[in-house]
């Protein structure tokens, strides 16, 4: 037990440099080693296959998204929830959180793989597959879609394995699954010839290994947090607080899923299969640039969380200010590489087809035009999620992906067609900024006058421990005078006797 507050209590006394450093680090490296899954899928299957197969992909990426969606569902509304009780010095508590989110997980899961198969083809036709893409992207996503279960527990729970205080072993659930993803992929489909199914089925294999790793920490004795039988029965009243609160990041995802879907159907209309391969290929390398401010997102959670829980309000300001400023440099480097080096960075993925490479490279610089101040918009829209504050988490989360962008997105492309497309990511990136920085505004007011109330409520304890203070030293001093005074009076008595 001491071991388990030890691991929690660190998140509320430990410097704020240190813990965002030491939370956000592991999470940096676990997340970007995570985006290689996409990335080098698709380096490989471009190299190997051709950049129809790329193109196929894209059309079933909208899947992986929703899928993905259902993990960030349950393992940030759950984990979100565990911060917040973990602060709150309620152990029991958090423990049912887990055991609960481990099964919302595995029915979830499987209700997305049995609606995705039966639909399959139907939907990635929706999802912006032709004639000549449709065949890569079904041989790859029935594979990825069939292993959903495996993706969401590895991915939801790790995130409860980084709220209970241990960071480096949710680093490694994800550097085991990349690295063997990394190393499978090449096997699969030069070695053995299997192209894009090679490909899924090495990323499914290093998925489950990944899930076994997860499920392993919390059944050992490693964990602070167990599972416990009695857990497993859902209650409703903890479900409902896991999706209200993961809410936002499922939102956001299922939106993206739409904004991918719209912008396969509109490159579709305007630059072809081709424009449909360069997308595929900048959301992965984009996705590789979000990866460190995720991790930054990832890392900060449970320190806001726990000492919004356990009313500590400066260090939640504190860590807020940290991540922000840390998500915007990294977001600047990012924006310098991508600005500097657009056609080295395309063509990773197919070094031969250059009109690829040119309708990539443009369509990437437009893109992440305002890239820099994207980390700005993450991070708030995480804090609020992680004080608990899930309709305003919400609102932001959409902003980007859907209340701003997709009407843009019907708009600018009809007129200005290929730029049109590229260049609707980044006016949207400007004005959920803004948005963001009003609402971000008004919270922090509010945090600034509890931190000030919590700072009169202690100067007035601490007058009332020094008058307390005072009280014991006179009190001392005119014990010490009464005892001086009696022992004159025994002395003078003695010598009146002599």
């Amino acid at each position: 037990m001491g071991k388990v507050m030890d691991r929690s209590k660190q998140l509320g006394e430990e410097s704020i440099g240190k813990l965002l450093f030491k939370f956000s680090l592991p999470a940096i490296i676990g997340m970007l080693v995570n985006g290689l899954y996409n990335m080098v899928d698709r380096i490989f299957i471009g190299r190997g296959v051709g950049s129809l197969a790329l193109s196929g992909l894209a059309a079933g990426f909208p899947l992986s998204i929703i899928n993905m969606a259902f993990g960030m569902l349950v393992g940030i509304g759950s984990s979100a929830m565990i911060s917040i009780k973990l602060g709150e010095k309620d152990k029991d508590s958090a423990e049912k959180i887990l055991g609960n989110a481990l099964v919302l997980n595995i029915i979830l899961s499987l209700m997305f793989t049995t609606f995705g198969l039966l639909f399959l083809d139907k939907l990635l036709i929706i999802f912006g597959a032709s004639g000549e893409t449709l065949g890569y992207a079904r041989d790859y996503m029935k594979y990825i879609i069939g292993g959903a279960v495996l993706q969401n527990i590895g991915f939801g729970m790790n995130n409860i394995i980084r709220s209970e205080g241990s960071p480096r072993t949710a680093m490694a659930t994800m550097l085991i699954g990349a690295i063997i993803n990394t190393i499978l992929d090449p096997i699969f489909i030069f070695i053995f010839d299997m192209g894009v199914q090679g490909a899924a089925i090495a990323t499914i294999i290093s998925q489950g290994i990944s899930s076994i790793w997860v499920l392993a920490h919390f059944i050992s004795g490693r964990s602070t947090l167990k599972f416990h039988k009695e857990n497993f029965k859902l209650r409703l009243e903890t479900i409902k607080h896991i999706l209200a609160i993961g809410m936002s990041p499922f939102a956001m995802q299922i939106a993206s899923s739409v904004v991918i879907t719209i912008y396969n159907k509109s490159l579709l209309a305007y630059g072809g299969n081709l424009a449909v391969a360069a997308m595929g290929i900048i959301n992965s390398i984009i996705m590789l640039f979000f990866m460190p401010i995720f991790g930054i997102n990832q890392g900060v959670q449970p320190i806001i969380g726990y000492n919004y829980g356990a009313k500590n309000y400066a260090r939640v300001k504190k860590a807020l200010k940290l991540a922000i400023l840390a998500a915007m440099v990294t977001s600047t480097v990012g924006f310098i590489i991508i600005q500097s080096f657009p056609r080295e960075l395309i063509g990773l993925f197919n070094k031969n087809d250059t009109q690829l490479i040119e309708i990539g490279a443009r369509g990437i610089r437009i893109d992440m035009m305002f890239l820099p101040i994207i980390g700005f918009q993450i991070v708030s829209s995480n804090y609020f999620q992680a004080i608990g504050k899930a309709k305003i988490s919400i609102i932001l989360s959409l902003s980007r992906q859907v209340l701003i962008l997709i009407p843009i997105l019907l708009i600018i492309p009809p007129i200005f067609k290929l730029d049109g497309v590229w260049a609707s990511a980044p006016i949207s990136d400007l004005l959920s900024v803004i948005l963001t920085g009003i609402f971000l505004y008004k919270d922090i007011k509010i945090l600034n006058k509890d931190i000030k109330i919590q700072g009169k409520i202690k100067e007035e304890q601490q007058t009332v421990i020094e008058d307390v203070e005072k009280q014991e030293i006179i009190k001392e001093t005119y014990d010490t005078f009464k005892e001086e005074d009696n022992m004159f009076k025994e002395l003078s008595e003695i010598k009146f006797q002599k």
